[in-house]
């Protein structure tokens, strides 16, 4: 099993779930492991005795980290009204910080959006927030999470987002072999198998050179 990582390395993350938004949730999660940071989502457990807020806000005291997309605001098909998940969390996160003591001072946030000012239409207290864009571009929000993660962490041992990127794209092609070897398949992978594959092919390839 992945190893949570210490809170200085652990970070939250508060975006979608659902299958549009998973190309970026899942590039999202391998930047994070190669960066050598832990993600912490809402996804990692399943229990149902507890309440999901209590879960969030417990994930949330554990991050120094948070990176929230607010990319999918918009109305749905099916109910008319917008999704404010995100937007909730977030606010949350900036509330610990703001109002907590000792380390949640020290909590560091990445908001993103696929446009850089589409959140003056519907979020404009943010405004002042560097927002970034990711233009829905799994290879693009590689760089994006990982040049955040360098400036906020001061790590000088980061790969560059290029190299990450074709990492990543490399793990994608294993990764139906990796699911054969634990008997999983792709459409099936819940968080944990997600993120134990990645750790996996993490220690596998550590110091490998790729060449696209």
């Amino acid at each position: 099993m992945v190893e949570l990582a210490e809170y200085d390395k652990s970070v939250f993350l508060n975006c979608p779930f659902d299958g549009a938004y998973g190309a970026l949730f899942e590039a999202i999660v391998f930047a994070v492991f190669d960066c050598g940071f832990s993600p912490r989502c809402a996804l990692e457990a399943d229990d149902g005795g507890q309440v999901r807020l209590e879960k969030i806000l417990g994930i949330i005291a554990d991050c120094r980290f948070g990176i929230s997309d607010l990319s999918r605001t918009d109305l749905d098909a099916a109910t008319s009204l917008p999704r404010f998940n995100m937007p909730l969390e977030l606010g949350i996160f900036l509330g610990a910080r703001r109002f907590g003591d000792g380390k949640h001072r020290a909590k560091r946030c990445l908001i993103l959006d696929r446009e850089k000012y589409r959140y003056r239409v519907f979020l404009s207290d943010i405004s002042g927030q560097d927002i970034r864009e990711h233009r829905d571009d799994p290879l693009e929000v590689i760089r994006v999470v990982r040049n955040w993660l360098r400036s906020e962490s001061h790590r000088p041992d980061i790969p560059g987002g290029k190299v990450i990127g074709e990492r990543y794209l490399a793990f994608r092609k294993d990764l139906p072999a990796l699911c054969r070897e634990v008997r999983l398949t792709e459409d099936d992978l819940i968080f944990a198998d997600y993120a134990d594959l990645i750790f996996e092919w993490l220690q596998r390839n550590s110091n490998a050179t790729l060449a696209f």
